[in-house]
């Protein structure tokens, strides 16, 4: 009886903990969703590849989360399209590691 109230207890205290957290506590990291998603052409560091370098790139974060989210048919592929797998948190993300590269 004493350890199914203690195990009642624990789990509505880790439901609150698991509620109380901010969201961002879960928020992408920017550098991992970079280097499974970009730096096999853009390079590890942003230096460039086959796609250009991104270190001290001129565009802005907003710029460089509509270009993940969006596409632009002016750009090679696979720019021309929205990523795949890449959720508008995770472009946020990216875009703040992107302009962190110096």
């Amino acid at each position: 009886m004493k350890s199914s109230k203690l195990l009642i207890a624990l789990s509505a205290t880790a439901i609150v903990l698991c509620l109380a957290l901010p969201v961002s506590s879960f928020a992408a990291d920017g550098a991992a969703v970079y280097k499974a998603k970009c730096a096999m052409c853009h390079g590890p560091e942003g230096q460039g590849k086959v796609g250009p370098a991104l270190k001290g790139t001129n565009l802005s974060a907003d710029q460089i989360v509509a270009l993940l989210s969006n596409g632009d048919d002016a750009k090679k592929p696979p720019h021309k399209k929205a990523l795949n797998g890449v959720s508008a948190d995770d472009a946020k993300a990216v875009a703040d590691f992107v302009k962190s590269l110096k």
